[in-house]
């Protein structure tokens, strides 16, 4: 493999991430892809090709993490062209510089749970819910009842967590105050032209715009390979829309188990 890299030209990698955060862009394989090319000698540098509302808080932080250790060998630039929120930004702001199309929306800093609650359904039919448990909040995200004041405070203990460390790889991302960071941190999204003015992205323009940057970064010329994640057996046996199809309803199944308490923590977007 490295005698491979070394043997072909050097090149800008444009890394598509189009889609929900864990159903759609798989952390582990998007994270084990940046690896990849951070260890490529041929890829000089790196284009985040981002069109994404977001998704699960893990699977957002486990890619910029990775975004974070590529950056610190190669010239990384994280382009929008439709919409970077929540998770999407989180990733992109992670970069060395954003670009954005003129039109594209970007933010939505921001953490939120989803948990449905059935009891008063299940109340209505004539069904009852019989939970045996050891430890006394082991069942504090149950969608068979409402949860207590303590349970609800709790849990908002873990969103401000996560909203804070959110909010910090921002400020550190974007090299902005915190304070002024947690001032655009109320969910909201923003558009180019106001993103350029609050500090979130450096500019606008197109995808070759974003590669022409790396590549001057870099010393190279824009030559661009389009890289992805290594398909599994599934993927080539069933194709990428039904793969994406059938990853989505085992999410909302996985997601309803009561095991898992039926809920999901996300950096944006829809379960």
């Amino acid at each position: 493999m490295e005698i491979m890299s070394r043997l072909r030209p050097p090149a800008v990698a444009v890394v598509d991430m189009q889609g929900m955060i864990g159903p759609t862009v798989r952390p582990l394989e998007f994270s084990r892809l940046l690896l990849r090319l951070r260890d490529d000698q041929s890829v000089r540098g790196v284009v985040l090709n981002i069109d994404s509302p977001g998704g699960t808080a893990v699977g957002a932080d486990m890619i910029t993490r990775a975004v974070v250790r590529l950056r610190r060998e190669k010239p990384v630039v994280g382009f929008v062209g439709g919409i970077g929120a929540s998770g999407g930004y989180m990733i992109a702001a992670a970069s060395q510089r954003v670009i954005t199309l003129p039109s594209a929306i970007v933010g939505a800093i921001g953490v939120i749970s989803y948990r449905p609650q059935v009891n008063e359904a299940l109340d209505r039919i004539g069904v009852h819910m019989r939970v045996s448990k050891s430890g006394r909040l082991k069942d504090m995200l149950s969608p068979f009842r409402e949860p207590t004041e303590e349970e609800q405070s709790k849990e908002q203990h873990v969103l401000d967590s996560l909203y804070e460390q959110f909010v910090s790889g921002v400020a550190e991302g974007r090299a902005l105050p915190i304070e002024q960071v947690r001032e655009l941190a109320t969910g909201e999204v923003f558009t180019s032209a106001d993103a350029i003015e609050a500090g979130l992205i450096d500019d606008t323009g197109d995808l070759e715009d974003a590669v022409e940057w790396v590549a001057d970064e870099a010393r190279i010329p824009p030559r661009v390979r389009l890289v992805r994640p290594r398909r599994g057996l599934r993927q080539v046996l069933f194709g990428r829309a039904s793969t994406a199809l059938l990853e989505s309803v085992l999410l909302d199944v996985e997601g309803s188990m009561p095991s898992a308490g039926g809920w999901a923590l996300y950096t944006g977007g829809r379960p």
